[in-house]
């Protein structure tokens, strides 16, 4: 792939850039962000909803307010930031890739395999650039966490997994929980997280063993709604039909072990993200809290455990959300590299063909149970009870 036309490196000019999609994460995140970084300015944004677009503050920029991205061109965008409800993920990158115009797309990227293939070949006929939205490993904490695998644990053997909110279910009610419009729950939403932040510390594998569980316990407990977030309240009968909470256990190609769990909801009373990393030589313990919940742990711990030996590794304080400006910083370059055309869509590859197997051995699982429930004999002190017997 050759340079993209229009693209500015981090020294030059702004990047010209269009949000499209204009729910919590584009106002929440990335607006804010962009109007603040000096490599970009928000040239447009994108929403087919009046009332959405009227919410967005002009500023000196003089942003244009548009209802499609068939409006943007290819000579006056330098990149799009697609933060459109999961659903439409695929197909809105897609038709931008094809204009020729580069994508930086929210995760889930995709919602499952088909769509991860028809990204990669968007991205190869515009002759543009695909990237991720998945912040998590531009932490500082994060950062600090490989640094230490790299350096002192020898060869990896097991690595844990979790982000668990006491109290965080998105947008209860609405399309966040619903199957058809959010491709799946905690899994696809936390879990892509979690995923994307072990892939750095693994490298470029797969997965030869991979099972999983799911709940839903909490998932139209109204009470367990992430009030944060202050989505709007929706209709008593508008159910979810997604996991609050996913647990999975995968075996890398080469015998590395992972457990995973990703929970909106929990009995906990904080919300808590805990990356442990087992090697031959040691062992390291992350614990923090990802996201922007106010439920959360105070600041980040770093232990390395060696022959019995804690030692608290120092880490570098950071504002909540600090991760999106940093992967901010590397936009420029890798938008103008070469290299990066077909990288990310390796990795989407990997992380969804992860939650796609969770998924399909949950759902064994719990067609093995009602089968198993169905089929048990009833007891005879069951039998003995009965009306039919004292009959």
């Amino acid at each position: 792939m050759s340079t993209p036309v229009g693209v500015r490196g981090p020294d030059g000019p702004p990047v010209r850039t269009s949000v499209v999609g204009l729910g919590w994460a584009a106002k929440s995140i990335w607006l804010p962000r962009l109007r603040q970084h000096p490599a970009f300015a928000v040239a447009s944004v994108v929403d087919p909803n009046p009332a959405a677009r009227a919410e967005i503050p002009q500023d000196r920029a003089g942003t244009r307010l548009l209802d499609d991205v068939a409006e943007l061109s290819r000579a006056g965008t330098d990149l799009a930031v697609v933060a459109v409800p999961n659903h439409l993920h695929s197909t809105v990158a897609c038709r931008l890739l094809r204009m020729g115009i580069p994508v930086f797309l929210e995760k889930p990227v995709c919602l499952n395999s088909a769509e991860a293939e028809q990204l990669a070949a968007a991205e190869r006929a515009g002759g543009t650039v695909l990237l991720a939205g998945s912040a998590a490993r531009y932490r500082a904490d994060v950062t600090a966490l490989r640094r230490v695998v790299r350096q002192d644990l020898g060869e990896l053997r097991h690595v844990e997994l979790s982000w668990v909110r006491a109290r965080g279910v998105p947008d209860a009610g609405g399309w966040f929980t619903q199957r058809q419009f959010a491709g799946g729950g905690a899994l696809v939403d936390l879990g892509w997280h979690l995923l994307d932040t072990v892939g750095p510390i693994l490298g470029p594998v797969g997965f030869d063993q991979a099972v999983g569980t799911v709940s839903d316990d909490f998932v139209n407990d109204r009470s367990s709604q992430a009030a944060w977030r202050e989505d709007a309240p929706k209709d008593a009968g508008s159910d979810g039909d997604v996991e609050d909470t996913a647990r999975g256990f995968l075996v890398t190609e080469d015998g590395v072990s992972v457990a995973i769990r990703a929970s909106w909801a929990s009995h906990e009373p904080y919300d808590v993200t805990r990356i442990r990393v087992d090697g031959s030589a040691g062992s390291a313990t992350l614990t923090c809290t990802f996201g922007f919940s106010p439920n959360r742990r105070k600041g980040s711990s770093l232990v390395r455990v060696r022959d019995g030996v804690e030692t608290e590794v120092p880490l570098p304080e950071e504002e909540i959300g600090a991760e999106y400006l940093q992967q901010l910083d590397e936009l420029p370059g890798l938008l103008a590299d070469p290299a990066s055309q077909g990288r990310t869509v390796d990795e989407v590859r990997r992380t969804i063909a992860v939650i796609e197997r969770i998924y399909r051995s949950a759902r064994r699982a719990r067609i093995g149970a009602r089968s198993t429930r169905a089929a048990r004999p009833v007891p005879y002190s069951t039998l003995l009870n009965t009306e039919d017997h004292h009959a």
